[in-house]
């Protein structure tokens, strides 16, 4: 049990004196930079599946015309 109680003491000195939180600034600078890419990569993948449907149902309607 002393070692399960070490670790959670080492655990929550290095939470309060070891780690470096971000700023609230910083924080949203992120948030927004990982909003912006989630969206433009989203735009990425939906216009690739929008071409490569389109794609398909021109080979499926050259295959029934055959």
């Amino acid at each position: 049990m002393s070692k399960f109680s070490a670790y959670i003491n080492e655990t929550k000195d290095e939470l309060f004196h070891k780690v470096t939180w971000p700023t609230w600034g910083e924080l949203q600078s992120s948030a927004i930079l990982v909003m912006i890419a989630s969206t433009i990569i989203g735009l990425v993948v939906w216009g690739m599946d929008v071409g490569f449907s389109k794609l398909m149902e021109l080979a499926y309607q050259m295959v029934n015309s055959l």
